[in-house]
């Protein structure tokens, strides 16, 4: 089955999606389509798997680690009060994170239910020349914490 998180990671490896932050250990970490709140990005495994259930143990282990680590460098570069992490696969059956920071300026009404309740045609979408200054400091944050750099 070919769902969009396998054209998306066929795009990294070609070195074509624009929203690449970072390859990791256990794939790539990418800016999401809609910056419904600044600095959402996902983890997608490479290779794509249905679900973190079929990984062996140590690419589970080394996947949510590495979305950990993209919520750390989140916390570090963008000022957000804590950070959301959604496995859902509902739609795009393949396994993909969410990683969502959250803001205390958040509009009360939003704050503590999940991001989706935000009017999404409303948010603004991905643009690499507005984004690519937060792109470039969360890759930085993410070298920082890997003690090096992957791509």
């Amino acid at each position: 089955m070919t769902t969009l998180i396998h054209q998306r990671v066929a795009l990294a490896q070609a070195g074509e999606n624009p929203t690449v932050i970072r390859k990791l250990a256990s794939g790539w970490v990418v800016f999401g389509d809609v910056q419904v709140l600044n600095g959402y990005c996902l983890l997608l495994p490479d290779p794509v798997v249905a679900s973190l259930n079929e990984m062996p143990e140590e690419a589970r282990l080394q996947f949510l680690a590495d979305m950990a680590k993209v919520g750390d460098a989140l916390l570090r570069v963008t000022g957000a009060a804590r950070i959301n992490y959604e496995i859902l696969g509902n739609s795009d059956p393949a396994l993909h994170v969410h990683i969502i920071p959250r803001y205390a300026a958040e509009p009360e009404e939003y704050r503590k239910g999940p991001v989706w309740f935000y009017d999404l045609a409303q948010a603004p979408r991905f643009d690499p020349q507005r984004h690519k200054a937060l792109m470039e400091k969360i890759g930085a944050a993410l070298d920082s914490l890997s003690g090096s750099h992957a791509n």
